[in-house]
């Protein structure tokens, strides 16, 4: 049977949620994927069979949000349920040698799961710090397993290196004057620079090995698989390069979507997909500014970088034979739910600490109403000073800042691009996300007390949410030590060409 073939011989749909032995969880992660990139929310040019069929058979998010237009913070989100102010992973990203990193005393979903008896396994981009003798890495932060590069595949020389056989070089320069791309194992560096043609093979068999290892062992497993698909520079081995009609962002986009085919067939023949969540999302919007190479982010405004919905309103599909009925929510959710939907659904204790993630189990088990009534938007740079830049409180949204970004560039519309440069609303820019997703239309206050009403509302909200936000201290402004870049030959000279293994 063919990797996506399987969906039309599984058995009728129940709702349940209690099996003999505990859920299963995949959670997969693209990257700098945006709300219109898949085939399933409309693309007519992605070729993205599996997820299709996931969305055909699961649940598919209209209102899905991440927490961050940008990467870092984002995955800090999704693994701790907490915004990422909280944690301290702000402003901007991680790079190969910063000092900090995802906090130690967080808790991530992998050390939620682990007491309970779970395998954990972390494969592809991390994105949450290496530190000092690798102290930030998965395996430090409750991962039995990792195979990945440690942050983003552009952190790195990748002009002469290959992203399309048979020897077709990256497209643009990347990062310079650091150390070439890592493959680590655990905490070893296995390749490097890494061998872009081979690599998502890789992570598949890694992927599908710890499936099937669980499941002889019948031991409940989590798989985070945050990709570097589509992420700049894309690229793809020889199952999917020239596949698809949409260049290189559509074969490198194919390529992921034949890796959860694999992993869909492999919880298919080792006979736990009737007792496993798949769900799939994503960290933030397109990067616009590679035009028709970056995605897109359909009917939203802008894109990453941006607290328009193009940058943080995400595709989202959850998926599991037997429990999750074929259909479509409109109700809101975010990454920040993720932790306290699988901790439920485990049976796991929740984090000591302020969360701010709901469960979202009635959404998917049901179809129900969701418990989140906001979204807060942090720019890339969040500060006390400047608190949200916007707060969506059912179907309305209030923009209190707006500004454009260097990644959402090259879009005709003049409110993306970086030019478009920091500006404060008094009153705030009110939408109806409803009628009007792509916010182009400011709803009119003058006369409408009935929105004047709404207003008020969402600035008290505003405002006791701030009050109650505490920001932890910066990780990312720790900055950059180059001895801590990841080097396979740490005692070589001179660096960091020398990074070579």
């Amino acid at each position: 049977m063919d990797s996506i073939g399987f969906f039309f011989f599984l058995s009728p749909f129940v709702v349940c949620t209690s099996s003999a032995s505990p859920p299963n969880f995949v959670l997969l992660f693209a990257d700098d994927l945006g709300f219109g990139d898949l085939g399933c929310y409309g693309h007519p040019s992605s070729l993205t069979p599996n997820l299709d069929r996931m969305a055909a058979g699961g649940l598919r998010f209209t209102d899905f949000y991440c927490t961050s237009p940008v990467c870092t913070p984002s995955r800090a989100s999704l693994l701790t349920g907490r915004y990422q102010t909280r944690s301290g992973v702000y402003p901007g990203v991680f790079y190969p040698g910063s000092r900090g990193g995802l906090p130690l005393n967080e808790t991530t979903i992998a050390e939620v799961l682990k007491p309970v008896g779970y395998a954990t396994a972390a494969i592809g981009k991390w994105h949450l710090g290496v530190g000092a003798n690798g102290m930030f890495l998965p395996t430090r932060q409750g991962f039995d397993h990792y195979l990945g590069i440690p942050y983003s595949h552009d952190m790195g020389p990748c002009r002469n290196l290959t992203c399309f056989p048979p020897d077709i070089k990256c497209f643009g320069f990347c990062d310079v004057g650091t150390v070439t791309v890592p493959l680590m194992h655990n905490e070893v560096i296995k390749q490097q620079p890494v061998n872009f043609l081979e690599l998502e093979r890789a992570y598949s068999d890694f992927a599908t090995d710890f499936i099937a290892t669980s499941a002889k062992n019948k031991q409940p497993f989590f798989i985070y698989y945050p990709s570097h698909h589509t992420h700049y520079p894309q690229y793809a081995g020889v199952e999917a390069a020239g596949r698809t009609l949409r260049g290189r962002f559509g074969d490198s986009l194919f390529e992921f979507d034949n890796t959860i085919g694999n992993l869909l067939t492999t919880l298919e023949k080792t006979g736990v997909i009737n007792n496993t969540l798949v769900f799939f999302t994503s960290d933030n919007g397109p990067e616009l500014m590679r035009m028709s190479g970056g995605g897109c982010s359909g009917p939203l405004k802008c894109g990453k970088g941006t607290t328009y919905e193009g940058g943080m309103r995400e595709p989202a599909i959850a998926f599991w034979p037997g429990t999750i009925r074929p259909g479509v929510t409109h109700e809101m959710a975010s990454t920040l739910d993720i932790l306290p939907t699988i901790a439920g659904l485990a049976g796991a204790k929740l984090p000591q600490v302020m969360l701010d993630g709901v469960d979202m189990t009635d959404i998917l088990i049901n179809q129900g109403k969701g418990k989140r009534e906001t979204m807060m938007f942090y720019p890339t740079d969040p500060s006390e000073m400047y608190g949200l830049f916007a707060l969506r409180l059912g179907k309305y949204k209030a923009h209190f800042y707006t500004r454009g970004a260097t990644h959402s560039g090259t879009t005709p519309d003049q409110d993306c691009p970086v030019f478009a440069v920091l500006k404060a609303h008094d009153p705030p820019l009110l939408f109806d996300l409803e009628a009007d997703p792509s916010e182009h239309y400011p709803l009119q206050l003058f006369g409408k007390p009935d929105l004047q009403a709404v207003l008020q509302q969402i600035i008290q909200v505003k405002e006791k949410f701030q009050a109650s936000m505490v920001f932890g201290e910066s990780q990312i402004s720790k900055g950059v030590d180059t001895d801590l870049e990841p080097c396979c030959n740490p005692r070589c000279s001179p660096k960091p060409g020398c990074c070579r293994c």
